[in-house]
C-alpha cells in the first residue's frame, strides 16, 4: 500500500458498484479512510466496505439517498463521527434515464436533478465548512461525454450534468484560499455493469465503436483520475472538466 491519502479521510457517493467501488479501493490503496455510501444496497455497501478494511484502512458504509438533504447532513454526521473529519468529497451518485424530452414530467426533472445536481450540491455544502476550517479540502463531480455530445432524449440528465461544470468552476474560484481544489471528471464510455438497462437506447449498453482507442474505458482508470486530482500530484488543478474519454471527439 502507498501513502499519498494516508491519514485522509474521502467520502465517495454512490460507491456500492463500478466507478464508485472502484474509487473507494483506489483511495484506501492510497491509506485513505473511507465512506461508502449506497442509496439502499446495504449489503453491496457493506462489501466495499470489507474491501477496504482488508487493505489495513478503516471503512464505513452508509446508506443515504443523496437527493434528500436530511440523509445527506445526517452520512456527515455519521462520517464526521467516526472519524472527525472529511478530506475529500467525489460526488459520484446519478441517475441517467434516457426519455424523449417532450415526455419528460415534472417528475423525472426533479429526479435527475434531484440526485445528479441537488446531490452534490448538498453533499459539498455539508463539507465544506470542515474544509475550510481544516484548510484542506478535495472535491470531485462527476459528468460525463453525453452532457457535452448532447445526445437525443437525454436533455434533463445533460442539463444536470452541465450544472456541475459551472458549480465546480465557481467552488474552486471561492474556496481556493482556503486549500481546497474542486474537479469534474468526465469519463467516457465506461464497461460498467448496469443496474438499469432500460435507461439505454434498446436496452443496450454503449458500444466503443466511436472511441479512437477502440475500446471501452475501465473503472480502475477512471479511479485513477479521481485518485490524481485528490493528490498532490495534482496540485495546481482545480476549476477543470478532466475527459477521460479515450479520445472521443466533441466538435
Amino acid at each position: 500500500m502507498a501513502d499519498r491519502l494516508k491519514g485522509k479521510v474521502a467520502l465517495v457517493t454512490g460507491s456500492g458498484r463500478n466507478i464508485g467501488r472502484a474509487t473507494i479501493l483506489k483511495l484506501a490503496g492510497e491509506g485513505a479512510n473511507v465512506v461508502v455510501n449506497a442509496r439502499s444496497n446495504r449489503e453491496e455497501a457493506e462489501s466495499v466496505a470489507r474491501e477496504a478494511r482488508e487493505m489495513g484502512v478503516d471503512a464505513l458504509a452508509i446508506l443515504a439517498d443523496v437527493s434528500d438533504r436530511d440523509q445527506v447532513n445526517s452520512m456527515m454526521d455519521q462520517a464526521i463521527g467516526h472519524f472527525g473529519r472529511i478530506d475529500i468529497l467525489i460526488s459520484n451518485a446519478a441517475v441517467r434515464p434516457h426519455k424523449p424530452f417532450l415526455e419528460v414530467t415534472y417528475e423525472d426533472w426533479k429526479q435527475v436533478l434531484g440526485v445528479v445536481l441537488e446531490g452534490a450540491f448538498f453533499c459539498a455544502q455539508a463539507v465544506l465548512p470542515l474544509m475550510v476550517k481544516n484548510e484542506y479540502g478535495r472535491i470531485i463531480f462527476f459528468t460525463g461525454d453525453g452532457a457535452f455530445l448532447g445526445p437525443a432524449e437525454r436533455g434533463h440528465v445533460s442539463a444536470a450534468k452541465m450544472g456541475l461544470v459551472g458549480m465546480a468552476r465557481s467552488l474552486a474560484s471561492e474556496f481556493a484560499p482556503h486549500n481546497i481544489r474542486v474537479n469534474v471528471v468526465s469519463p467516457g464510455s465506461i464497461d460498467t455493469s448496469r443496474e438499469h438497462p432500460e435507461w439505454y437506447p434498446d436496452s443496450r449498453p454503449p458500444d466503443a465503436s466511436h472511441i479512437p482507442l477502440g475500446r471501452q474505458g475501465k473503472v480502475e482508470e477512471i479511479a485513477a483520475t479521481c485518485l490524481f486530482l485528490v493528490s498532490d500530484d495534482g496540485g495546481f488543478i482545480t476549476g477543470q472538466t478532466i475527459h477521460a474519454n479515450g479520445g472521443t471527439a466533441f466538435f
